[in-house]
């Protein structure tokens, strides 16, 4: 029972974490927690849309937080470390926190859930749910669900594929909840089957074969069209050197000639 307990503390202590932490960066668009323990202590990654307002001027905030983490929740040698959301659009606490912030601005719930859903299947989810529970239109309380694409309820796809976000908005009516489901983009799904034809691998084949033949055809030509250059260069040289020869020969005649016609010079 001592190791149960153990195991439930801590994670009592994470989820703590995870609220405190949320409430601290929540202008700086809380995008998700990761702690992780290590050798050296307890590493917390931090995923925010906008880093640059979590870490504050000189490091101030971000050493600020630390302290508090160290000293509140009694974790060791706390790490923190800032990354940013790549697509917000496809991080579902963003995008819960986002939609409660319509919400408690005045929008209309389905206008609110249809725009976030659009929103999140342009970013390229294969997947996604909008739910939307409170007093939307009246004294009564009432569930909307806005969904696109392939969800996920259970099982090992829901584990591994699906991730899941919460958010409340405060209006005049009373407190909304915002729950947002979305699958991810590399999503593989065991009902997912890609059917070969075996004809199509015979044209695979052939077409392999096709541009294998066109590739050792191009090969040959240029290992003609080479030969062909270096011939043409041998005879050009061929050419100059027996030219070179005659004029060597023709000046030769003329010394010859020259020799018996100057007369000798007596001194």
């Amino acid at each position: 029972m001592a190791s149960e307990r153990k195991f439930i503390s801590e994670n009592v202590k994470r989820v703590l974490l995870k609220e405190h932490i949320k409430k601290e960066i929540k202008r700086a668009g809380f995008g998700g927690v990761k702690i992780q323990r290590t050798p050296m202590g307890t590493r917390v990654t931090l995923i925010a849309e906008r880093p640059g307002m979590v870490i504050g001027r000189g490091g101030s905030s971000i050493k600020n937080l630390t302290e508090t983490i160290e000293k509140k929740f009694t974790f060791d040698n706390p790490q923190i470390e800032v990354q940013e959301v790549k697509n917000p659009n496809l991080n579902v606490h963003i995008m819960a926190k986002k939609l409660a912030d319509a919400l408690e601005r005045g929008w209309k719930f389905r206008r609110a859930g249809h725009s976030t859903v659009q929103k999140i299947m342009g970013a390229g989810a294969k997947g996604c749910q909008v739910t939307i529970a409170g007093k939307l239109t009246g004294e009564r309380h009432r569930t909307a669900k806005f969904t696109a694409g392939h969800i996920k309820h259970c099982g090992e796809p829901a584990n591994i594929w699906m991730e899941t976000g919460y958010a409340q908005a405060l209006t005049k009516m009373g407190v909304i909840g915002v729950k947002i489901q979305t699958m991810k983009q590399d999503a593989k799904l065991p009902d997912e089957i890609k059917i070969i034809v075996p004809g199509e691998k015979k044209k695979e084949g052939k077409e392999e074969e096709k541009i294998e033949k066109k590739l050792v055809v191009e090969e040959k030509k240029k290992e003609v069209e080479k030969k062909e250059k270096k011939e043409a260069v041998k005879k050009e040289d061929k050419k100059e050197e027996a030219e070179k020869r005659k004029e060597i020969r023709a000046v030769e005649k003329l010394k010859k000639k020259l020799k018996g016609k100057i007369p000798e010079v007596k001194t």
